[in-house]
């Protein structure tokens, strides 16, 4: 078993190095065609579609520089075949783009940008998926069980050839640095576009809601966001049984990546909103090791951490920010605890307030602006 491991092994590693080989030859053969002076590329695997924070700076750059080319491909990628040939396809369309554009902005990893060489004219500007680094992630969690292969992650360049990187507040930068290998001197502490839309849209966003889920005003109402677990178990139900549904409404949204579902009076799903939507209606916002904290922080939101799983999550994955120690008296094990402690009234807003100033970007509501300035300053 040990040396068919081993063989299957070293096969692979010899398909992607001859794989890297025949792209960069090809690459070269792509890259004969011009750089379009005005031209930006997105890269997006978060989503099949733009996402908020891409659409919010595409709709910026074309205000401010009306001539201006933005080309994207987004594909979310699944393990199954049409997905893993459909992706295929999009790596060899992000190849022609990348030769060819002045700047490229992405929200994860992309083969391509990482694993190519590619003109001195293109910028590549990584515009991660979350606000902060409060779990541990990339080269954080090199062969940790909920982490990539170390081997792999070397062999696939991951997250190599970026320009900039966009970060949060600068309490962040450590974590970033670590996470994806690099230097404090390509961190951009302005946010994301999201952050603006947080700020300007919440009353928008809460009759929206409203309009669609009439009984969000008879209650107050709990927003149960959790992050994606990587080989560990779900196990939150136990909310279920604490929550007093005659005077609360719980709305559940489970990450893109690991949908969450449950059913019961007091209890809704609100498919056609997105977690940063619905943060306008709750009173109250329970995650775990989710960067929604910070959005929901954004928002002075009463924010509660249920870490049922803090012993598993700490050893198979990592954590860089400790919610029993940054947001003290807010964060439990057990779902009684928690509730108990919501329904007291008794919430550490002092502790909210610092969490805020240590962990947000300076000039809140600036994001969009800030990045389509750095865009336009770079295309060639």
């Amino acid at each position: 078993m040990v040396n068919y491991c081993t063989m299957v092994r070293c096969f692979t590693i010899w398909i992607i190095r001859a794989g890297k080989f025949c792209l960069n030859i090809l690459y070269g053969i792509l890259k004969v065609f011009p750089v379009k002076p005005n031209k930006v590329l997105f890269l997006s695997r978060q989503s099949d579609e733009l996402s908020l924070d891409f659409s919010m700076l595409r709709d910026e750059l074309r205000r401010e520089m009306p001539d201006i080319e933005i080309r994207a491909i987004c594909n979310r990628l699944d393990d199954s075949g049409s997905g893993l040939l459909g992706f295929a396809a999009d790596t060899l369309r992000s190849m022609y783009h990348l030769a060819s554009s002045s700047v490229c902005v992405l929200d994860a990893y992309w083969p391509a940008v990482s694993m190519l060489k590619h003109k001195k004219q293109l910028t590549v500007i990584q515009m991660w998926h979350a606000l902060g680094k409060i779990k541990k992630s990339g080269y954080q969690t090199l062969d940790k069980e909920s982490g990539r292969s170390a081997v792999m992650a070397r062999l696939l360049c991951m997250h190599r050839n970026y320009d900039y990187i966009i970060a949060g507040g600068k309490a962040w930068n450590p974590y970033y640095c670590q996470s994806f290998g690099t230097t404090e001197d390509k961190l951009v502490n302005i946010g994301l576009p999201r952050l603006d839309y947080l700020l300007k849209t919440e009353e928008k966003n809460r009759r929206a809601a409203v309009q669609a889920y009439p009984q969000l005003e008879e209650k107050q109402v709990i927003l149960y966001a959790p992050t994606f677990r990587r080989n560990i178990e779900l196990k939150w139900e136990d909310l279920l049984n604490e929550i007093d549904f005659s005077k609360y409404i719980l709305i559940i949204k489970g990450h893109p990546n690991q949908e969450i579902t449950a059913s019961g009076e007091g209890v809704l799903l609100c498919p056609e909103f997105k977690a940063v939507e619905l943060l306008a209606v709750c009173d109250y916002l329970i995650t775990d090791y989710s960067a929604i904290a910070i959005e929901g922080a954004a928002l002075n939101k009463k924010t509660y951490y249920y870490l049922y799983d803090y012993e598993e999550y700490t050893e198979k994955n990592g954590i860089n920010v400790n919610p029993f120690e940054s947001m003290p008296g807010c964060a439990f094990k057990d779902a009684r605890s928690l509730i108990e402690s919501l329904e007291s009234g008794e919430y550490n807003l002092q502790a909210l307030k610092e969490y805020r100033a240590k962990y947000l970007p300076e000039e809140p509501g600036t994001s969009t602006e800030k990045l389509a300035r750095l865009v336009i300053n770079n295309l060639s």
